[in-house]
Formats: C-alpha cells, structure tokens, sequence
C-alpha cells in the first residue's frame, strides 16, 4: 500500500508509546524504590535503575551528547516518517520515533541541569540490561525496519511479464 492510500503517518504510534513510556516510568519510580519486584522468579524482575549513558549503560557520562544525538535522530524521524510508503516503514519509524522522545524527555526533566538528566530504566530480564518501554520500542522498530527491508518486496518491483 502506497502514500495514497494512508490517511497519513501513523503519529499516533509514536504518542502512545511516549504516553505509555512516560506512565511506566513515573509508576516504577513511585513504586520500585528499594528492592527489586519479582514477576517471574530472578528471570523477569521490576528494577528501577537510571541510566546516565547510551544503551546498555556505555557511555557513561555522555548524556548530553547523547540528547544531542537523540534530537537529531527525532528531527531525521519526523521527516522522513511522512515520506515513507509502506506501512512497515512508517510503523517502525513512529516507533523509533516515539522511544527516542520517550528517553529524550528523561534527558531534558530528570536531571539537576540541562540535558544531563538519566534515563528510568525498570525492566530487568536476567540475561539482558536493565530496560524500559521507549528502548523497548526503539528495538522493536529497528528490527521490523531491517527485516522489512530485506524481506519486503518493493512497492516499486513489478514481475516480468512472459511477453517481454
């Protein structure tokens, strides 16, 4: 499906994974101070941790660069969400989209200064870093982007025709 047939990017995707990151984050800072909350067994834990660096807690002590980073990724985004035609494209863009504000609004409000503030991170599965829903849907739409790239056929591709 083309441009033509969208009633346009799908924003919303983005809004409700900023709003669905942003309520998690106030709830686990509210509710996870302290000791860690089992959900299953040391498998699946609710941990608040914070984040001062990049993924996976590299880069420690670059949080302002890495918001300036993060701005620019949102600026890219939003352009190019418009021009994307497929709907795989625009899914995975608004989900990147949305997790970059999700954790560039931790850069911007939970710090003493300007852009030195640290990412909320709660959702801790035992063999992987500490994460939240933003990074959660940064991940999803990078892999559905690569994966559509490499195994979706392209908008433009047309098969052959047996009388050429």
């Amino acid at each position: 499906m083309g441009r033509q047939g969208l009633t346009g990017p799908p924003w919303w995707v983005a809004v409700v994974v900023v709003a669905a990151d942003q309520i998690t984050k106030v709830w686990a800072v509210a509710a996870l101070e302290g000791e860690p909350v089992s959900v299953i067994g040391e498998f699946l834990e609710l941990r608040l941790t914070r984040n001062p660096g990049a993924a996976f807690s590299s880069f420690t002590g670059g949080g302002r660069f890495l918001a300036v980073v993060a701005i620019l990724i949102v600026v890219v985004v939003a352009v190019t969400l418009p021009q994307a035609a497929r709907r795989f494209e625009q899914v995975s863009l608004a989900l990147i989209l949305g997790g970059a504000v999700g954790n560039l609004l931790d850069r911007f409000f939970r710090g003493e200064g300007i852009l030195d503030g640290a990412v909320v991170d709660f959702i801790d599965l035992s063999f992987w870093p500490t994460f939240n829903v933003a990074d959660s849907a940064i991940s999803v739409g990078v892999v559905v982007l690569i994966l559509g790239a490499l195994f979706a056929p392209h908008p433009r591709a047309r098969v052959p025709s047996e009388d050429a």
